[in-house]
């Protein structure tokens, strides 16, 4: 299933990317519903349903992942570095998961429909309450703050690797072959 031991799966890859662009649209698209009330609607009609999508695809890079092995970090990356790479990996998965489900579990608390598109709702996953609603409301917030410092992380660390250390690292996800070389 690998193209090479240095790199990852391709069905790998392609979830690894598809992720990045929905968690990126994801994250502007949640910026702007905070900073403008004309468009909020339309921004939600778009948020609902790629939060559930990035749900689902959290649990098939889940299961993929299990199922694949993964390459090993490039030698140039120390102990302490493999270590937080695979911290940060560890958080960003988990905020794969909660951000979307704590946004259904809000607007389950707060009594709102939570449409997908035209007629297809989900099920709420909690009982009304106004007050959960508000704790659901401040922790999507801190998480959706968390999830962006969390990439930020993800993505400086590899431009580092990619652009100073010159190791190859984003080879490990790459989907075709980038032309960067050791120094």
């Amino acid at each position: 299933m690998t193209a090479s031991p240095t790199q990852f799966a391709f069905l790998s890859r392609i979830l690894h990317w598809l992720m990045a662009g929905m968690l990126l649209a994801m994250l502007f698209i949640g910026v702007s519903m905070v900073a403008s009330l004309g468009d909020y609607h339309r921004l939600v009609a778009i948020h609902r349903p790629l939060g559930i999508m990035i749900l689902i695809l959290a649990v098939i890079r889940l299961i993929n992942r299990m199922c694949t092995t993964l390459p090993p970090f490039p030698p140039t990356m120390s102990p302490r570095g493999r270590f937080l790479a695979s911290v940060s990996e560890r958080l960003l998965y988990t905020l794969m998961f909660a951000l979307p489900l704590v946004g259904w579990g809000m607007l389950s608390a707060g009594h709102y429909p939570i449409v997908m598109f035209g007629p297809v709702h989900l099920p709420p996953i909690l009982p009304a309450n106004p007050t959960l609603y508000a704790i659901l409301r401040k922790a999507h917030t801190m998480l959706a703050y968390l999830l962006f410092a969390t990439f930020l992380f993800h993505l400086s660390t590899v431009l580092f690797h990619t652009i100073i250390v010159r190791d190859r690292l984003l080879n490990r996800m790459a989907l075709w072959p980038t032309g960067l070389r050791k120094k």
